[in-house]
């Protein structure tokens, strides 16, 4: 039975009569049902954010409508479907999110319908804080940290000093965002919150891929940095070491949930020798007295943690990749499967050019040949099959016609009643002149009609006192119908025009 309630459908339906498409499916993406939205109605979402006739404000406007919703399930799943098409859909998406000056404004928001209202309710002000953060990072950069190139010559690799000071404290602010969702394993109780970790987790990877492979680059800058530049970057990177700490917590409730353990990374920790060599070169830019130490030894502790920091950035850019073909796999099965379908309901379908009882009736893929039922046959015991043996219309049997002109219609024609014809008056006979109408003489009737006709039957009659009566023939010829029936009518005595008294 649909968990979908009353609200959902009314909804649904208004949407229907407006003829908004994207509309009603987002209202089908966020019902009350305590499930995560259905993949079909999110990929049909980001199919919209790749066409050009779709407005992507009434579409990010039907979301924001969504999130004022009372019920914890339809605003949690409305910031699913957000974060969805964020990750998956158009670019063009995320450029709008980013130009609006307000977005989700679910700080307060509270469902105090129940003890799960209460505690879904933390979770989704967490999420919108997220989902708020991510839309402001790509603002302040013009991109989106997890779809970045990676890399020795990814975006974050080939960044100049001034620039990078500048835009890993935008990827810290993010991450923060993300890690302060903070749930326990024993709080993903159901698909709602599911779905969300899941996402978050994804992003997780993607993200600090970027973050880590920023770090690198700082570090290598480090040393020839001045000293306003080195204290900006010591202090990014005191932060970075706390971060690591709790992704990897983070990481740890992943894999307590079921997430496989292949597709979680592994995370490989700088030498703590790394964060006392980059104090010391600080402190001899203050002017501070520090131990000696050696330009080689620096460089192999800084050669150790950049190596330390690049196997940590391999694994997560593995994780990425494997979860990315994962997806591509799935959708080459999904395809696979709807080709599959289609072509049983296309086996399945009937011939419209056929029915039951047509002798071209096709089964199994196959024709019938058998031959047709002649209805005018005899039929034949002989091999189970119907044979001609004579035809109904040959007139080779004795046939004999009246030999009479002027006998009447109520004795029959070869034994068949004919239908009584009205007795014109007697004073007015009807008189026929074919050579009059047809210009041609009576002695050549007979041979007009079978040349000019072809034998086709053309009944020339003679009007009497009793009516019209058809001239007899003189003879048949029993082979063949059409010179029978022509020279039955060759043979009446009416073709030359006179009429007999």
């Amino acid at each position: 039975m649909s968990g979908q309630s009353i609200t959902d459908r009314i909804t649904a339906a208004q949407h229907s009569v407006t003829g908004s498409a994207v509309s009603k499916t987002v209202c089908k993406a966020t019902t009350h049902e305590i499930m995560g939205p259905k993949k079909k109605h999110l990929d049909y979402l980001i199919h919209c954010t790749n066409e050009m006739n779709v407005n992507i404000p009434q579409l990010a406007d039907s979301l924001f409508e969504r999130t004022t919703n009372t019920s914890w399930v339809v605003v949690f799943k409305s910031l699913i479907t957000t974060h969805h098409l964020m990750v998956y859909g158009n670019e063009r998406f995320v450029q709008y999110l980013a130009s609006r000056n307000t977005l989700f404004n679910l700080s307060n928001f509270l469902d105090k319908s129940g003890l799960q209202g209460y505690d879904m309710s933390t979770f989704i002000r967490r999420y919108s804080r997220y989902l708020n953060e991510k839309a402001v990072s790509y603002r302040q950069v013009a991109f989106d940290f997890t779809k970045v190139k990676r890399g020795v010559d990814g975006v974050m690799r080939t960044m100049n000093t001034e620039k990078l000071l500048k835009t890993i404290p935008i990827i810290q602010n993010q991450m923060d965002a993300l890690l302060d969702f903070n749930v326990n394993a024993n709080e993903l109780t159901n698909g709602v919150i599911n779905a969300a970790f899941m996402l978050l987790f994804k992003d997780s990877i993607r993200l600090f891929a970027a973050y880590n492979e920023g770090i690198i680059n700082l570090l290598e800058k480090y040393f020839d940095m001045k000293k306003v530049q080195c204290k900006e970057g010591l202090d990014i990177y005191k932060k970075f070491l706390t971060r690591m700490t709790r992704i990897s917590e983070f990481l740890k409730v992943a894999e307590q949930v079921g997430i496989d353990r292949g597709d979680i990374p592994d995370l490989s920790q700088a030498p703590s020798s790394l964060l006392d060599a980059l104090e010391q070169h600080l402190a001899s830019l203050e002017g501070k007295k520090v131990k000696d130490s050696t330009a080689a030894s620096r460089a192999s502790t800084l050669s150790n943690a950049v190596s330390s920091l690049a196997n940590t950035g391999m694994s997560f850019t593995k994780a990425d990749e494997r979860e990315k073909q994962a997806a591509l796999e799935e959708e080459q099965a999904r395809l696979k499967a709807l080709k599959e379908q289609r072509l049983k309901e296309l086996s399945k379908r009937p011939s419209f050019a056929t029915t039951d009882t047509s002798p071209v009736a096709t089964t199994g893929g196959s024709i019938s040949t058998a031959p047709a039922i002649d209805l005018f046959s005899t039929p034949s015991c002989s091999n189970g099959a119907l044979k001609m043996e004579n035809d109904l219309f040959d007139l080779q049997t004795t046939f004999q016609p009246p030999v009479q002109p002027s006998t009447s219609m109520a004795s029959g024609w070869g034994g068949y009643s004919m239908p009584p014809v009205n007795q014109p008056q007697p004073n007015a006979p009807l008189q026929v002149d074919f050579e009059s109408a047809f210009g041609s003489k009576a002695g050549s009737s007979s041979q007009d009609l079978d040349d000019l006709a072809g034998g086709i039957l053309k009944p020339t009659m003679v009007a009497t006192a009793q009516g019209l009566v058809p001239n007899m023939p003189e003879k048949l010829v029993s082979d063949d119908l059409d010179s029978s029936l022509a020279n039955l009518v060759g043979s009446l005595g009416i073709g030359n025009g006179t009429t007999k008294k």
